[in-house]
């Protein structure tokens, strides 16, 4: 691994420098918003709030505003709001996904009650906010898993899927249904599971085409696998032949049971699937290394990137880099993986944990980048300290980071308090080179208080790589939040 002594002394002096301010232009609008609360504090199922529209003008937001109703909002480029569509749910309805096409934007709600469970999506026309009529996508049993809906990226397709358990609770299946932008019935499939033993996690991704592609975490948490299915279905009496690829990353080695602690699986725009795991000690939690896998279906081939060990060295630099005494590695979770059009790829990470219980403050520590040139072999990696606190309430919706890459670039947003003043930073990281820019601050002063919520993580979005959006409150002051528009020159 190649790492310059450069990339050292940036990632190390993150903390005591910024850069100086560049030619900005900011707008703000009144905003409203309700705190999520139940498990999603914890396990966001829609991350991601805002969404740019096809045709770029603009960008829509889906809110929460009360406990009985959100609302889908549409404005303009100069913050007017343009629509808005109140969307009212019931006791118990929870919002399961949100997404848009080039007609229409899609709210995907999870109903229960004693009859069973429902995903239900609610279409809004994308020209005037007109509610279509809710189409019901699946339903389950009440005592079934949790069933599961996947957008495209585009928002032209939709799976809907429930899981099949044996006596066991282990996952023997999965019953998908395929619908088209206009929620248009096209397939239903089953994914069957019976072959790969008794632990194992499967997920599923859906690409713009309907294309479905099925990650596995099998042999006991020790192999990543894809299985790639098309989005038409067999002809009668011919059965299509699934492509399988898959690479095992544990197993005992020098002595120790390393097991895959987590993992990310992304299918990039070069209609490549890559997979990165963190792999641990199973014994006692300790981080060994990180493993990069590109499955090739079409070449019908894996790619499998040199480890990226946690050895001494590296925790050497985390020790440099963050001021702490560091001799293992444990709370890094895998958060983003980054292709450029030049097949660089970039995948982050971040330190995260709860200091005690449910109710104690969450903390967001430094982020890891490891760089990967074209042919998957690592050409850099930094370590990038920040310090984030945050009140249970708002778990990790107000701390974090948000990354995007444009071009060559990938941009990386943070809430830090540098040099007493408490605001969004932006850094820039060259992904062929891993050269990082010290933070530069968007001017948006936002509240340091922990009484009320500050800052909104997921409104935060980029419309172009000098546009960005987010929601946060101003001061200690001002009790409401604004949505804010911040142009870069």
């Amino acid at each position: 691994m190649r790492t310059s002594s450069l990339l050292l002394i940036l990632a190390g002096g993150l903390s005591l420098t910024t850069a100086p301010a560049h030619a900005q232009k900011t707008k703000n609008a009144p905003f409203s918003y309700l705190p999520e609360q139940g498990e999603d504090r914890y396990n966001q199922r829609v991350p991601q709030k805002t969404l740019a529209p096809p045709d770029g003008s603009g960008f829509i937001i889906l809110a929460h505003q009360s406990g009985s109703a959100y609302a889908v909002e549409r404005y303009d480029a100069t913050l007017k709001k343009q629509w808005s569509t109140a969307l009212p749910v019931q006791p118990g309805e929870t919002v399961e996904a949100f997404g848009r096409n080039a007609e229409q934007v899609l709210v995907i709600t999870h109903q229960t009650d004693a009859a069973g469970q429902r995903l239900v999506a609610q279409p809004v026309a994308l020209s005037g906010g007109q509610k279509g009529a809710p189409v019901v996508l699946l339903t389950a049993g009440a005592r079934e898993r949790r069933p599961g809906v996947r957008l495209s990226p585009d928002g032209s397709r939709l799976l809907a899927f429930r899981y099949v358990t044996g006596r066991d609770e282990q996952v023997r299946s999965l019953v998908g249904t395929l619908y088209d932008q206009r929620l248009t019935k096209t397939l239903e499939r089953t994914y069957d599971f019976r072959d790969q033993g008794d632990f194992f996690t499967p997920n599923l991704l859906l690409a713009n085409d309907g294309t479905q592609y099925v990650t596995l975490l099998g042999d006991g948490m020790k192999k990543l696998s894809a299985r790639r299915y098309p989005p038409t279905a067999d002809r009668v009496g011919v059965a299509t032949p699934v492509p399988v690829l898959g690479v095992p990353v544990g197993g005992t080695f020098g002595g120790q049971p390393i097991t895959i602690r987590d993992a990310r699986f992304a299918l990039q725009a070069d209609g490549q699937l890559y997979a990165a795991a963190l792999c641990a000690n199973y014994d006692t939690g300790e981080l060994t290394s990180l493993k990069v896998v590109r499955f090739d279906f079409a070449a019908n081939q894996l790619k499998y990137a040199p480890e990226m060990p946690f050895s001494a060295p590296f925790l050497a630099e985390v020790t440099k880099a963050t001021g702490a005494d560091v001799k293992r590695l444990t709370d890094v979770y895998l958060t983003e993986l980054l292709l450029t059009p030049d097949q660089n790829l970039v995948v982050l990470a971040e330190r995260h944990f709860e200091e005690g219980g449910p109710e104690s403050p969450v903390h967001a520590r430094e982020l890891y980048a490891f760089g990967y040139n074209p042919f998957l072999a690592p050409s850099w990696h930094l370590i990038i300290p920040k310090d984030q606190v945050a009140p249970a309430v708002d778990s990790y919706t107000g701390i974090g980071y948000r990354a995007a890459a444009f071009g060559e670039e990938i941009q990386l947003l943070t809430l830090e308090t540098l040099q007493g003043k408490s605001d969004l930073y932006q850094r820039r990281i060259q992904a062929a080179t891993g050269v990082l820019s010290s933070p530069q601050r968007l001017k948006l002063n936002v509240a340091t208080d922990q009484a009320q919520l500050a800052y909104v993580k997921d409104f935060t979005a980029w419309l172009g790589a000098k546009t960005i959006i987010g929601v946060s409150r101003p001061n200690k002051k001002s009790a409401a939040l604004q949505l804010n528009q911040v142009v870069l020159k």
